[in-house]
């Protein structure tokens, strides 16, 4: 361990501040708020569904948006890194920006600035202009998702909490599920700055709304003045270098020296943040509640759905498209799947939330994850729709579970005036999570795939007949040719695309099999914590 971590976390053990953070079951209970606060809550729900959505809506449609705006292919993937980098460093934030502007009005302000961001972005002219305006759509972005789930505590204290949190977290998932679907008709039917324009209308709803019936509290902007401005830019610079790390890391090679400086710089800078923000009396975040077994299991537990949520959701449009070679549209009506069963097992979520543990749920729906995962991993090349219905089903019935009581286990017993700052970094864990998640996939894709095509191509140059038949090569020629003899140019091409397709699928088969085995850890980790009455 090095000397400046060892010593950061001797500055967790030894912080002798109180922690006013935690509180009992009687004391969070309270009468169900009015209609106007559901009203507000809903549309706080409704801009964290489009923020959410405008990532995966965005990526079907990014080589359109690169011909029309003539950027190269390297700049291509920066548009959305642009946006990921200002969105992961706004989450920590919100507890923070909550305390300061009250949830009304920051809600209000994220919203106004996501919606002009999103203007700005469908009528950029050049890659740079586009560039700037998703970093401040993600910053927008980034806010409006943790002070969603903090709200569904803090607004609701009393038995309407359960119904809250699951209107949040169906929609939190929903989101990314049906972005490929919307972003393939927007593409089809309109051009690419539609992309951008359709938070237009949503926006500009969710924001009167949540500034005419949210509840009116009174801001302190003296906070802003008291700011650790240092912490601020140490915490903004680490996760930048984590997530361009992140990002380079699968192409260049993690051990390659950019990215081990990139990492470097962020284990370094991390320590300092940590150190600083423990001394400060005025912290960024309040990093005191990882000490919170309960909570620390909680973020462990999204940093995994993170993995498994955001990873499924890559592996099935790069499957579809690149073995099955299927368009965005259809991709995305054959992944509405797994969006039908989230939506189905939202209220039968809610009322086992009542009466089974929060631990058991948790258990049972990592494993089931798990199992949805698993099943993938055997895919052949004529694997589609029907094949992938079940492990959808799977997997989209298990997620309410796996987002919902761990929410619960997490934040469940904070007192309100610390559930924002535990709420960004819950939702910190799941982004980081889904971000290292993609990155091991596409190290498996990258590192993986070539060497199964260079071994499926040395059988069939053998004469392998059961590595023909895998392949999909017709056995007739297969058989008539003769090994060492020359090939046709067309049939050579011919077997080339049916190699690299065939190793396609054995490499996303395996990344499938990573994220079963990092989900069913999920499902082992919650029995390390000891169940409580709060459970329920």
């Amino acid at each position: 361990m090095r000397p400046l971590q060892r010593g950061a976390i001797e500055c967790i053990n030894r912080d002798p501040r109180p922690l006013p953070m935690f509180a009992s079951a009687d004391n969070r209970a309270g009468p169900n708020p009015p209609l106007s606060t559901w009203a507000g809550f809903s549309a706080m729900c409704l801009g964290m569904f489009m923020a959410v959505l405008d990532i995966q809506v965005v990526a079907t449609s990014l080589p359109i948006i690169q011909a029309a705006l003539k950027m190269r292919a390297d700049q291509m993937s920066w548009i959305q890194t642009s946006y990921l980098i200002a969105e992961v460093i706004a989450i920590p934030l919100t507890g923070l920006l909550t305390r300061t502007l009250t949830i009304r009005w920051l809600s209000v302000i994220s919203l106004a600035i996501f919606t002009g961001a999103s203007i700005g972005c469908a009528y950029s002219q050049s890659f740079a202009t586009l560039l700037a305006w998703r970093a401040i759509q993600g910053f927008a972005g980034g806010s409006l998702i943790p002070q969603v789930f903090a709200a569904g505590f803090v607004l609701f204290p009393g038995p309407g909490q359960a119904l809250a949190t699951t209107i949040a977290g169906v929609l939190a998932v929903l989101a990314p599920t049906v972005g490929p679907y919307v972003g393939g008709w927007v593409t089809e039917t309109y051009d690419w700055p539609w992309l951008f324009l359709i938070n237009l209308g949503p926006g500009l709803v969710a924001m009167s709304v949540s500034a005419w019936w949210l509840p009116r509290q009174a801001t302190d902007l003296g906070l802003l003045r008291n700011l650790d401005y240092a912490a601020l830019a140490l915490m903004a610079t680490a996760l930048m270098c984590l997530e361009i790390a992140i990002k380079e890391a699968p192409e260049r090679g993690w051990r390659s020296v950019p990215v081990l400086t990139l990492f470097g710089a962020c284990i370094s800078l991390g320590v300092l943040f940590v150190r600083q923000t423990l001394r400060s009396p005025h912290p960024v975040v309040d990093l005191r509640v990882l000490q919170d077994r309960r909570f620390a299991l909680g973020s462990a537990l999204s940093f995994i759905l993170g993995v498994g949520l955001y990873g499924a959701i890559y592996l099935m449009p790069v499957f579809l498209a690149f073995v099955r070679l299927h368009d965005a549209l259809e991709i995305g009506e054959i992944m509405i799947v797994t969006g039908a069963a989230q939506l189905v097992m939202a209220p039968i979520t809610v009322v086992l939330e009542w009466r089974v543990s929060a631990r058991v749920l948790t258990s049972v729906g990592f494993a089931l994850f798990a199992a949805g995962l698993g099943i993938s991993a055997f895919q052949t090349r004529t694997t589609d729709f029907e094949q992938m219905v079940l492990p959808q089903l799977l997997r989209g019935s298990a997620i309410m579970l796996c987002l919902l009581p761990p929410i619960r286990i997490a934040l469940g017993h904070l007192a309100p005036e610390a559930v924002a700052h535990a709420s960004g970094l819950l939702n910190l864990m799941r982004n980081l999570g889904g971000a290292i998640g993609l990155a091991l996939i596409d190290t498996v894709l990258y590192g993986r795939g070539p060497v199964i095509g260079e071994r499926l191509g040395q059988s069939l140059a053998s004469g392998d007949v059961e590595a023909a038949r895998i392949v999909g090569l017709p056995m007739e020629q297969f058989l008539a040719h003769t090994p060492g003899t020359p090939v046709p140019p067309a049939t050579l091409a011919f077997v080339r695309a049916a190699v690299q397709r065939q190793a396609t699928v054995e490499a996303v088969n395996e990344a499938w099999a990573l994220l079963a085995l990092l989900t069913l850890a999920g499902a082992l980790a919650v029995l390390v914590l000891r169940p409580t009455k709060s459970d329920r």
